[in-house]
């Protein structure tokens, strides 16, 4: 014979699995400076201990003369994180902003999008005076299996209404997988 049922768990509603499973596209981390040389390269610096990957540089796209920048010019770094890294680097990120975001950072299409005023917010990194305080701008794309269709190469289309993540379903995802707490 079984042992009784002990008392039931309180019931945590259970994620979809599956095609319906909202994940984590990508993350794109963004240290932008506005001026090429010694301050770019100490946020590719801030970029590359953060991530644990290698920096790009971007680049202006228009010349601006009050601003003194160039088009073409190297005004900043980004980091695009996929996988695995980028979950793991969004937990450290989120624990960086205690676990709290602003119900407006996420946006109509279900991506989210927050602020770090200083990197050494994440645990285990110090301050470096030789680098300075940096922050840094995280965009994170949320999607559902198949997003692909829209950026493949040959025969893109478009993403059905029915596939696309809605903000509720960005915000149930973050608070279920990660414990977001959303100020309101």
């Amino acid at each position: 014979m079984s042992a009784p049922a002990a008392a039931a768990a309180p019931a945590v509603p259970a994620a979809p699995v599956g095609p319906r499973a909202v994940r984590i596209i990508k993350i794109v981390v963004n240290a932008g400076v506005g001026e090429s040389g010694e301050p770019r390269t100490k946020a590719e610096k801030v970029l590359q201990m953060v991530t644990h990957q290698k920096p790009v540089a971007t680049r202006s796209r228009a010349t601006n003369r009050d601003w003194g920048i160039r088009q073409g010019q190297e005004i900043g770094a980004k980091v695009t994180i996929r996988g695995e890294r980028a979950r793991d680097f969004l937990d450290r990120a989120l624990d960086a902003r205690d676990r709290q975001l602003d119900p407006d950072s996420i946006d109509d299409h279900g991506n989210l999008s927050f602020g770090i005023a200083d990197y050494t917010d994440f645990a285990g990194l110090k301050y470096d005076p030789a680098i300075g305080i940096h922050g840094m701008d995280i965009s994170v794309e949320i999607g559902r299996a198949g997003w692909r269709v829209r950026d493949r190469r040959e025969q893109a289309r478009s993403i059905p209404a029915a596939a696309r993540v809605e903000p509720s379903e960005t915000r149930s995802f973050l608070e279920l997988s990660f414990r977001v707490k959303f100020l309101e």
